[in-house]
């Protein structure tokens, strides 16, 4: 894999095209967001367009979550029409390389699957991979700023353009239940798919590449914690770095570090990806820590964290999935230390 740091349902056909014809040859990313907004708001009919904008300093930009929360921002994707779907997709793909386009669909798509898992479940949350919610905060033009997040179950993008220029792209959140899936329903992916497989298959890799001495630093608890920190609030957690420093890694081990933040980071847009690549690079590489809790093999549960002086990225797979395999649910999200939401962190 190429490293660039440590060297020395039904509706699923529909959006998949949706990129292509809309956001393919606009430019700069900010500028293809921008157009993208412009085109899907003039499609909605007036209660939509109350339900899908909101003025830029609102409250609610800055409330977000990964649960199944009952009521969401923004207009929902069931209440679209095809037209209006394929144009709300378009904007979504504009902000993500095609790969993490297609790991979005599927985490959207593996809402069939828990439907299917908890259908004897009474009063289980509402599973629909059209439970995806787009809101356009302020108005999208190429002068000034506006922002848009796109939010459901297990998934929780969050963007602020500024003339033209994406300034904020945090808290960028990606889930998966199942992580692995052991068992086909209609609409979902199929028998095998690990929709963030290398974002915790890497992290697998480093922790048994080190040797005693390392893991005794880079192991910082023997059990997992529940959950990431500081979930649905608005700024990240600013506690010290733990872990094994990538000053203290061999260039093997670098690599393997580079190569899972080049992951995590290539769901984006390369204009997106490379400048969250920058950022961890300005930082300095040597300052980077690899933290680990819990087991570390698939099946037990486990969390890995990445911390450098202006990122913190987190994964967790504790939860076990419908079936009750254990460890088979993953949330992981990528914060900015300097501030989520174009804010500054305080």
């Amino acid at each position: 894999m190429r490293c660039l740091f440590f060297v020395a349902a039904c509706w699923l056909p529909l959006v998949a095209v949706a990129h292509a014809e809309d956001a393919a040859q606009t430019g700069s990313v900010g500028v293809a967001m921008t157009e993208a907004a412009q085109k899907f708001l003039a499609a909605l009919d007036a209660d939509q367009l109350a339900k899908a904008t909101r003025k830029f300093d609102d409250p609610a930009r800055v409330d977000w979550h990964n649960i199944p929360k009952p009521q969401r921002k923004g207009l929902q994707v069931r209440d679209m029409n095809d037209e209006q779907r394929r144009l709300c997709f378009a904007l979504l793909h504009a902000a993500l390389s095609d790969v993490g386009y297609d790991k979005a669909l599927k985490i959207m798509s593996l809402e069939s699957n828990l439907r299917e898992g908890e259908k004897d479940l009474k009063n289980g949350p509402l599973r629909d991979p059209q439970r995806y919610f787009l809101t356009i905060f302020g108005k999208p033009e190429t002068a000034g700023t506006w922002g848009w997040s796109i939010e459901g179950h297990h998934y929780s993008q969050n963007f602020v353009i500024r003339d033209g220029h994406v300034v904020s792209d945090t808290p960028s959140f990606w889930g998966a239940n199942p992580a692995t899936v052991r068992i086909h329903v209609p609409g979902g992916p199929e028998v095998g798919t690990r929709t963030l497989g290398q974002e915790e298959q890497l992290a697998f890799d480093l922790v048994h590449s080190l040797d005693d001495a390392q893991r005794k630093r880079a192991i910082i608890a023997q059990t997992a914690p529940a959950e990431y920190r500081a979930a649905g609030r608005p700024q990240p957690p600013h506690a010290a770095p733990e872990g094994l420093a990538a000053a203290d890694m061999t260039a093997a081990q670098k690599k393997i570090l580079g190569a899972l933040l080049e992951t995590y980071n290539g769901n984006l847009a390369p204009e997106l990806r490379d400048a969250r690549l920058a950022s961890v690079k300005s930082g300095g590489l040597d300052r980077v820590f690899f933290a680990w809790a819990g087991g570390t093999k698939p099946g037990v549960p486990h969390y890995y964290r990445i911390q450098g002086p202006t990122f913190v990225l987190e994964l967790v797979n504790v939860q076990s999935d419908p079936a009750g395999n254990p460890a088979n649910h993953i949330h992981s999200v990528w914060r900015n230390l300097e501030g989520d939401f174009g804010l500054t962190a305080r």
